[in-house]
């Protein structure tokens, strides 16, 4: 018995959302293309800090390098730096667009496979099935961020000294406090995240092709990275869902900036509640045939 067929013939109970959601987040976790993109996502610190590391073997850094994350110059100091490093390259295309991968699959894929109905006879109903499908992106969202983070703080305590670092500010704060300051930058780049997680579900209610929706998800994002970059749409880039996103740099200030870091928030919490509400609309009045 598959998957569907097993939890659309449960009967209700308190529990069955947990076990909807558990049974769902099993199956992104296991599938392999999940498994790829959380290893691609491993393998670019890795990239980074050999790049880093080959570079200034055998003397100082040369300084190039100007196009890049900000706190790539200070890697050879403090390996911590390669954290926030891999977050800041990962953040514009790569983590998103993993998202956008599972997101897009959320419930086109579903009904691509034609398990979406057997699903549907289940007593949670529509709401909170895609609810579930919301709440299991989000936490592919914080996985992902925290395996570029990991594989970011791992490489670079094999690679480069550890210890005490200094803020963009110039001032010094102890490891203990900058190891914080990164799962906080985490934790961030991960809520960066939910409003385009929540347009990936959207799209992946409008169609039955769990590839078209993939598509079309990565598609908006590489066209709004696009249009934050015209200087003549300054107008319209701070209502963008990744205007903001880098403005987890303001946490390794000190004191921290909050201005950006609270706009960011509010700007994604703003394009969850309105493509969470669009894919509610659309899903809820679907007729689902597969």
């Amino acid at each position: 018995m598959s998957r569907a067929e097993s939890l659309a013939v449960r009967a209700p109970s308190p529990l069955w959302t947990f076990g909807l959601l558990r049974s769902e987040l099993v199956t992104t976790f296991r599938r392999w293309r999940t498994l790829a993109l959380l290893g691609v996502l491993a393998a670019v610190p890795v990239l980074v800090g050999v790049a880093v590391r080959i570079e200034t073997r055998g003397g100082a850094p040369s300084g190039r390098g100007e196009g890049g994350p900000a706190f790539i110059a200070q890697i050879t100091n403090n390996g911590l730096f390669l954290v926030f490093t891999a977050l800041a390259a990962t953040l514009p295309f790569f983590l998103p667009m993993a998202v956008g991968v599972i997101a897009g699959d959320a419930v086109a894929g579903e009904a691509n496979s034609g398990t979406l109905r057997y699903l549907l006879v289940a007593p949670a109903g529509r709401t909170r099935l895609l609810l579930t499908k919301y709440v299991t992106t989000i936490a592919f969202c914080l996985v992902a961020t925290l395996v570029v983070a990991v594989s970011a703080l791992a490489v670079g305590a094999l690679l480069f000294p550890l210890g005490d670092l200094t803020t963009i500010s110039g001032t010094q704060i102890t490891f203990a406090d900058g190891l914080g300051r990164a799962l906080l930058i985490a934790l961030v780049v991960a809520a960066s995240l939910t409003g385009l997680a929540a347009l990936g579900l959207f799209v992946s209610t409008v169609t039955n092709s769990g590839i078209a929706a993939m598509a079309t998800t990565v598609g908006l994002l590489i066209t709004v990275q696009i249009l934050d970059q015209i200087p003549q749409l300054h107008a319209i880039q701070p209502y963008l869902f990744s205007h903001y996103w880098l403005s987890f740099a303001d946490l390794m200030r000190e004191p921290v900036y909050w201005d950006d870091l609270v706009k960011n928030l509010e700007l994604q919490a703003l394009y969850a509640a309105v493509f969470g509400s669009a894919a509610w609309a659309r899903f809820s009045a679907k007729d689902i045939t597969a």
